[in-house]
């Protein structure tokens, strides 16, 4: 049991760090593998100690153990000797392979040691043979060295001689073949040693044929450099050429720029060669006038197409993208590739060499700015000529492509010229178009709702659609409602083709702040162009312009309001007063979102616009009340001022002029409720019906006429009147109308009644004359309190005009009211 408990505590992991400590501790090593240098133990008892006696040992144990204890040591040493063993053996074991593999290493390192012992005897022996030979060549050639150095001297400066001597010969022959630049380069090797040597007569020889030589050379490189035929890169080798043979730098970017600008020039003439030359002014007039004399649809304005709209424009031979290509594949490509050989030929090369001295860079470059200004000014006018072309408003893309292009291809010209002003030039060019652009969408706007205004105006003159044609009391005749094109129609079409219309333009004109568009992200493009110029300039000015011209036909004179149908004023009143409501607010939000409108600037508020489309239809609705009310007022007016009052016959019905006027009310009412809602009414009183036959039969009025007819009694009956007058509400006839049916009615139907009594006031009446004034106002009465919001202000007025007839008449004889009923239901 002892013996396995020992084993089994041996076996664990343990025994393993005791046997690798045990091996550590054999060889004297720490526990980072390095050699302990500690002192060692002297002790003799120490049985791990170098110093260990076995006798002190066991002497020791003898005298201090019993015998029990001694049989323990025995045991426990016994078992360490084992395990020792057995750790020494599992070593071998483990490391049979590594012990084999140091022998043979030793073993053959022992062999290659010995050969490479006898290798380095060999060597060093030949390293002694090599040093006697190199001792005895110095030795011999020892005397000759010298000699051999001054023959080499000679021989290099012999070959500089021939040089010189076969120069002449060598650049005549270089000039023969046009190997300008070997001539150049071999004249300059020697040019010093000729210039230096001057004074003798052979190398002045030498030097003043070569000098005539290079005089030639020069002239014909002038020459060549005057002809222009040769490339740019031949003309970069010229100029480089003259520069090395000492030309006035100046005087060569004259010539080099001279050069240059011919055929630039040429590039600029082919392009003013595609530019049509600006049509007359009569030549665009007649253009305008055939393009509106052309026979249009007289159907709703949503037929009218934006191209129907586009403003006249004379065409290019090439459309404004290929032009613009053209001009930066030729004349913007060239003008770079003559900044970059100019810059590499007397900027960069003049500031290495002998030409950094001469200060030619600064001097070039005030040369070449001004160069490039001046081509590019005369090129910009040529792109600003061909964009003020672009006046048609069908298609916005090539426009925006071909402006993209051209700042795009100006953006080279900043990097190899800075500080040029050409890109900042360009720009404004781009900056300029896109403006003129939304001034050309703004008129075109302007120009498509005026022709939407005279298709309305030709809709409204046709017969077949005229609203007027509304049956009276409920005729067989077609009303407007039920026609093909009513004003309700006409209202929906006109409003819906004028907001397609500005979405249309909306989206042209949204190319020009493309994600794509290189100069979209310029500041200009991101605040000032969507705030001030698309926002205001195009939108906010075309919803003024359309409450502009709309009050506009408020201003007509005479008695008939000019020559604008009364349904125009109405739906254009309509079509205000909704842009007030709603459509205002939506346009201006579309284009908020649309072109991400920041307000940095000041701009015009919802509100305002609001407030003017209301004002304008106010003005409109008002101006309508009054046309109307002056249309049926001359009717009355005349019917009275061309009948002799006096002398008339007894009345036996209702005069036609009444009817006519009742029909026309009805027609007008029926009008106005196609655009309008009905309005509110006050109450009416509960013999409203019995009123209408016995209005003018009340006590009232009975003392009032009984009154007038006693010839003693005048002073009472108008103190009566005018006590009466008192105590009645006052009447305002041109007060503005609300937007609701029952206003616009009762305005017309005042300014009507109005002018009846004041024409009354002006005439004398028999009694006839009397009793056929109290038919037609017993007639008037019996329809026209309908359409009004009040009764009793119907009432009062034709009241009035009975009164009035009765002061001014002759023989004040009242009609009986029955008589007066029959009458008027017989009419």
């Amino acid at each position: 049991m002892d013996a396995e408990a020992v084993v089994s505590e041996d076996s664990g992991p343990d025994r393993k760090r005791r046997v690798h400590g045990m091996l550590k501790l054999y060889y004297g090593l720490n526990e980072e593998g390095k050699v302990e240098e500690e002192a060692q133990s002297l002790d003799p008892c120490d049985i791990n100690g170098p110093h260990f006696d076995p006798e002190h040992f066991l002497n020791k144990l003898r005298r201090e153990c019993s015998l029990a204890e001694l049989m323990d040591q025995e045991t426990c040493m016994v078992k360490q000797i084992r395990s020792l063993d057995s750790d020494m053996q599992t070593l071998v074991y483990e490391n049979y392979n590594k012990f084999i593999s140091a022998t043979d290493t030793i073993r053959k390192m022992k062999n290659d040691f010995k050969k490479m012992e006898d290798e380095m005897d060999c060597l060093s022996a030949n390293m002694s043979a090599i040093t006697d030979f190199s001792a005895q060549i110095s030795g011999t050639l020892q005397d000759q060295h010298a000699q051999i150095t001054k023959l080499s001297g000679v021989h290099t400066l012999l070959r500089k001689l021939q040089f010189l001597f076969e120069l002449p010969a060598r650049l005549n022959k270089c000039l023969e073949m046009q190997a300008y630049a070997q001539a150049v380069r071999s004249h300059r090797l020697a040019r010093c040693v000729l210039q230096q040597y001057s004074h003798l007569p052979s190398f002045k020889g030498i030097q003043d044929d070569c000098h005539a030589i290079m005089d030639k050379l020069a002239q014909e490189l002038r020459q060549k450099f005057r002809d222009g035929g040769s490339s740019a890169k031949d003309l970069s080798e010229c100029v480089e050429l003259l520069l090395q043979l000492d030309e006035p730098a100046e005087e060569l970017c004259d010539k080099f720029l001279s050069h240059a600008r011919s055929r630039l020039e040429s590039d600029l003439q082919g392009l003013e060669a595609e530019i049509r030359p600006y049509p007359s002014a009569s030549a665009v007039k007649d253009a305008s006038v055939r393009r509106l004399s052309s026979p249009a649809s007289t159907g709703s304005p949503a037929a009218s197409s934006p191209k129907a709209s586009a403003i006249f424009s004379p065409s290019s031979n090439t459309d404004i993208l290929e032009f613009i290509d053209r001009g930066c594949n030729e004349f913007v490509s060239s003008l770079c590739l003559v900044i970059t050989s100019y810059q590499e030929l007397f900027v960069s090369h003049a500031q290495t060499g002998e030409l950094a001295s001469k200060n030619i860079p600064q001097m070039a470059n005030a040369k070449l700015h001004a160069f490039v200004d001046d081509l590019a000014a005369r090129y910009f006018s040529l792109v600003e000529r061909r964009i003020q072309e672009e006046k048609g408003v069908g298609d916005n893309s090539l426009l925006v492509r071909a402006l993209d292009r051209f700042h795009r291809r100006l953006q080279a010209v900043t990097k190899l010229l800075p500080g040029s002003s050409v890109p900042s030039k360009g720009t404004e060019i781009v900056i300029r178009a896109a403006t003129e652009r939304v001034k050309q969408y703004l008129a075109a706007l302007q120009s498509f709702y005026m022709d939407s205004l005279t298709d309305v105006r030709q809709a409204l003159a046709t017969p077949r659609l005229s609203v007027a044609s509304a049956s009276v009391g409920g005729g067989g005749g077609p009303s407007g409602r039920d026609g093909p094109n009513s004003l309700p129609e006409l209202l929906s079409s006109l409003s819906a083709s004028i907001l397609n219309q500005i979405k249309s333009v909306l989206a042209s004109v949204h190319l020009f702040t493309a994600k794509d568009i290189t100069f979209s992200n310029k500041p200009y493009f991101k605040g000032e162009f969507c705030s001030q110029g698309v926002r205001e300039s195009l939108v906010v000015s075309f919803i003024k312009f359309i409450c502009q011209s709309s009050r506009q036909f408020c201003e007509s004179a005479g008695d008939k309001g000019g020559s604008t149908p009364p349904a125009l004023l109405l739906l254009l009143s309509r079509l205000c007063l909704d842009y007030e409501t709603s459509t205002i607010s939506y346009i201006l939000t579309l284009t908020d979102e649309q072109f991400l409108v920041q307000h940095h600037s000041p701009v015009t508020p919802v509100t305002t616009l609001c407030t003017e489309a209301r004002e304008a239809a106010q003005k409109l609705l008002n101006h309508y009340v009054k046309v109307q009310g002056l249309i049926i007022s001359q009717m009355l007016r005349k019917s009275v001022e061309t009948r002799d009052w006096v002398n008339t016959i007894e009345p036996r019905n209702v005069r036609a002029v009444m009817k006519r006027v009742v029909e026309d009310t009805t027609s007008i009412d029926v009008q106005v409720g196609l655009l309008y809602e009905e309005g509110v009414r006050k109450a009416h009183s509960s013999d409203s019906s019995k009123r209408t036959f016995s209005v003018y039969s009340s006590s009232r009025q009975q003392v009032r006429y009984a009154a007038s007819y006693t010839p003693s009694a005048p002073m009472d009956t108008n103190l009566l009147s005018n006590i009466h007058k008192l105590f009645s509400e006052r009447i305002d006839i041109f007060s503005s109308v609300e937007f609701n049916k029952v206003s616009v009615m009762t305005g017309i139907i005042k300014i009507s009644l109005k002018t009846f009594l004041e024409c009354v006031r002006l005439r004398t009446f028999g009694r006839y004359g009397l009793q056929q004034i109290q038919v037609d106002c017993h007639y008037l009465q019996m329809y026209l309190w309908r359409f009004v919001s009040d009764e009793n202000l119907v009432h009062f007025l034709l009241d009035e005009i009975v009164g009035s007839s009765a002061h001014r008449c002759l023989d004040p004889a009242p009609m009986e009211q029955s008589v007066i009923e029959v009458i008027c239901e017989r009419g």
